[in-house]
């Protein structure tokens, strides 16, 4: 821990924090890969070399580094630490960051906020974060521990006791919760956070951010101190007169929206709010004071727009969603790792790409699906509705799969004008209702998915965009406004049609950099795996079928001259100049045959 110490000192020489400080220059980039397992070997690097991503999710920063880099366990997940010990590892991710940096990758580091392996005491003493916190904690490279006694770092049940789970079971520990609203808490994370920042990382992508029924005192005292800020009005709303009489036997986060009640709904906006309070606290405000360029994420899930029992944002107040955040992970889990194509199901993550778009700004992002088979459709699928590829469950191992990687990102490389800071080209939008989600009203989420596949199968340039952004000037941008609450009406005859197969999705785009259209086209078909609903058992089973047969009959906005028309895919190194008809304010041209992703750039005259 001696190099880390003098890393840490040195890191503190010249710290800066102008009044940009808090606001760095917007981050922009298309291509991430990420890995929890392989980055110790050497293909890794030669993978990065050959593949060019502009960032590289990988490392580790936070509690699983610091609770399992010493233990027997190191090896196995979710780290996969190549070596083991706290020095050796951490020295290790130094040396890692700096081979990236050769590459022209910037470095974002994996980095969990609250969940703890290990045991307070035992036969053989304290394991795994607590064996860190009482005998390996290093006071010259991390400041005085904040408290004695690790417990009292510790999310806790109403009788004090701390929160456990036995979820994983890693070497047999079990898994305790840090409270992100305990001030001694986050400044163990400070300390981490200033020794990543010492190893050379760019930035961090921070998740586990699920705040259990914690009823320790700052909690209780925040809880208090929320209520009373809502007012005399809100407080009648939810029956409270008193709040300090109030005795809690709850206060929930994530719950059953079939049992969900007003005032559960204020505890998870408040168990949501407090954590976003402590993302600021411990990664804007005091990791940008060390290193005011510092890229910052957040690792969260959606699912199927799972909302009051998932996604880490759902009642949180549009003014802090995703506030002054680089980029976002949305994991989409059990909702789209398999097709089923018979049955209309892509298994894709379109709805939610256009939503995550429409809600954060335009800013990056990327989906995580839970596969490892559909490697082309995954890339094209971010690339096509304004996201950031990445290959988070591909195995670079696998010959096969690295190949398309690298032609895929090659791919959008050798095109990044089209693809840099794009912004949607859409005739129609759709309205999140995010408003009846904080009235506990998920039936309308049902209701905005299903008008959402509607306009997605006949193939409707819309974005996505949650109702309590959607002001009278935005609004009044489109064509046509749906709202959830509505059945699909008749389409004007004005907006853009596509003739496609139920199995492509059409999207648009206006890049940054170019005056140009560019459309999107991402084909799901393929031949599915054996065992219905089957993630595969890798590329061997992505097994793509052709797409054919598409027409484009594309609305021009008005003024806009079309100049040259180019067919681009993957898998050519050279354009297709399309041949196409321009007629009253309209063009109309047909798509060659493609495998899974194609684009048509129209040059702007």
């Amino acid at each position: 821990m001696r190099q880390l110490a003098t890393c840490l000192f040195a890191a503190t020489l010249g710290v800066q924090t102008p009044a940009s400080a808090q606001n760095p220059p917007r981050v922009e980039f298309t291509r991430l890969v990420a890995h929890w397992d392989g980055y110790g070997e050497p293909g890794y690097l030669d993978f990065i070399s050959d593949a060019r991503p502009q960032i590289a999710q990988v490392g580790f920063y936070g509690a699983h580094f610091w609770s399992l880099a010493h233990t027997p366990e190191y090896k196995g997940y979710p780290a996969h630490f190549p070596v083991r010990g706290l020095a050796e590892c951490g020295d290790g991710f130094t040396k890692l960051n700096g081979e990236l940096h050769r590459r022209k990758a910037r470095v974002v580091g994996h980095f969990n906020v609250m969940f703890l392996v290990g045991d307070p005491d035992g036969p053989k003493g304290p394991r795994g974060f607590f064996k860190f916190y009482r005998d390996l904690w290093d006071e010259k490279a991390l400041g005085p521990r904040p408290v004695a006694n690790p417990l009292d770092l510790l999310e806790k049940n109403a009788d004090g006791t701390p929160i456990v789970n036995t979820t994983y079971q890693i070497g047999g520990m079990k898994e305790y919760w840090g409270c992100l609203s305990n001030p001694h808490w986050r400044a163990v994370l400070k300390a981490w956070v200033k020794a990543g920042i010492a190893r050379g990382v760019d930035g961090f992508i921070s998740n586990y951010f699920y705040r259990h029924n914690c009823l320790c005192t700052h909690c209780q005292k925040n809880f208090r101190q929320h209520l009373r800020d809502l007012g005399p009005k809100r407080l009648a709303a939810l029956d409270i007169r008193d709040v300090d009489a109030v005795r809690f036997k709850e206060i929930v986060g994530w719950h059953d929206p079939k049992e969900s009640t007003p005032l559960r709904r204020e505890m998870l906006r408040f168990s949501q709010i407090s954590i976003k309070q402590a993302y600021d606290d411990v990664f804007v405000k005091y990791g940008r004071s060390l290193k005011p360029d510092l890229i910052l994420a957040q690792w969260n899930h959606l699912g199927d727009f799972n909302q009051i029992n998932g996604d880490e944002r759902c009642l949180l107040p549009k003014e802090m969603w995703g506030k002054d955040e680089d980029y976002t992970w949305y994991s989409t889990g059990g909702a789209a790792y398999y097709t089923d194509l018979k049955a209309g199901f892509l298994g894709e993550g379109t709805l939610q790409a256009r939503y995550i778009r429409g809600a954060f700004d335009d800013k990056p992002f990327t989906l995580g699906k839970y596969e490892s088979t559909r490697i082309r459709t995954a890339i094209a699928e971010m690339a096509a509705n304004g996201g950031a590829a990445m290959g988070f469950y591909t195995n670079f191992r696998d010959l096969a799969a690295r190949k398309e990687i690298v032609r895929y990102y090659n791919f959008l490389e050798k095109h990044d004008g089209l693809f840099h800071a794009s912004r949607p080209y859409a005739e129609a939008v759709l309205l999140f209702p995010r408003e009846s989600v904080y009235g506990g009203d998920v039936a309308a989420v049902a209701a905005f998915k299903k008008l959402g596949m509607q306009l997605l199968n006949k193939h409707v340039l819309f974005d996505v965009l949650p109702d309590d952004l959607a002001t009278p000037a935005r609004r009044a941008a489109y064509q046509s406004v749906f709202e959830h609450s509505k059945e699909l009406p008749r389409l004007p005859d004005t907006l853009s049609r596509f003739e496609a197969p139920a199995s492509v999705r059409v999207s648009a785009g206006r890049p940054k950099l170019r005056d140009d259209i560019v459309l999107h086209f991402v084909n799901y078909n393929r031949k599915e795996p054996k065992e219905p609903k089957s993630a595969g058992r890798g590329i061997v089973d992505e097994n793509p079928i052709a797409a054919d047969g598409v027409k484009v009959d594309l609305a021009l906005p008005k003024g806009f001259q079309p100049g040259k028309v180019d067919f681009l895919v993957p898998e050519e190194s050279t354009a297709v100049e399309l041949k196409v008809e321009h007629t009253a304010g309209r063009l109309r041209f047909d798509v060659p045959r493609f495998l899974v992703y194609a684009v048509v750039r129209i040059e702007a005259r």
